[in-house]
């Protein structure tokens, strides 16, 4: 079984803090000059962490235009890779030497939800490419189960985060998932916030 060190951590941590700042400065470069970004801008205004949604979606503005629906389905696609790559981080972590075994504990349970919400994150963008004729009776019940998935991968992330609560967990282990699964839950937040918005259309 292969194992990381410590320090491996950090440099893995480094390069991720390297793409999002590159990823931040991308998105407001694009906020600038793609006239689509306004409609980002103010569609983010419902959710929770607005900033967070622009700098997340601008960067995909000629693809989303002003469809909310694309607006809709590219905030499940960012949920779903966020998920997905922190899925990927916490797995490794649990390869880690020397963790203690609430570390240990913690870091699987962690693994467990995260794993549930990339798997109800899929099935939300799965649900929103089913949609019809929009007010029509299968467009409703594909669009309640959106937003029943996508709400239950948002509980997923916060569980996460519940079992890494109490000081004796604390260190840099705690901090780097924390930050991950904080970062996904507002993605998730917000999308779930653009699909409440968009359901309140029809």
């Amino acid at each position: 079984m292969a194992t990381f060190s410590l320090t491996s951590l950090l440099t893995f941590l480094s390069f991720l803090l390297v793409l999002t700042t590159t990823e931040f400065a991308t998105a407001a470069a694009v906020a600038t000059t793609n006239p689509a970004a306004s409609f980002i801008r103010t569609s983010c205004r419902a959710t929770t962490y607005p900033a967070v949604c622009v700098q997340s979606l601008s960067t995909y503005a000629t693809v989303i235009q002003k469809s909310p629906k694309q607006l809709v389905m590219t905030a499940l696609s960012v949920s779903v890779d966020r998920a997905q790559s922190t899925k990927t981080f916490v797995s490794k972590l649990t390869k880690f030497r020397g963790l203690k075994p609430r570390e240990y504990a913690a870091i699987k349970d962690c693994l467990e939800e995260v794993s549930d919400s990339v798997d109800r994150l899929s099935k939300s963008a799965q649900e929103l490419k089913k949609l019809g004729r929009a007010g029509g009776p299968e467009y409703i019940w594909h669009l309640s189960n959106l937003q029943t998935w996508v709400s239950a991968a948002l509980t997923d992330d916060s569980t996460c985060l519940d079992g890494f609560s109490g000081r004796a967990l604390n260190g840099r282990i705690k901090t780097s998932i924390r930050a991950r699964m904080t970062n996904v839950a507002q993605v998730t937040s917000n999308a779930l916030a653009l699909c409440n918005k968009y359901a309140g259309k029809y």
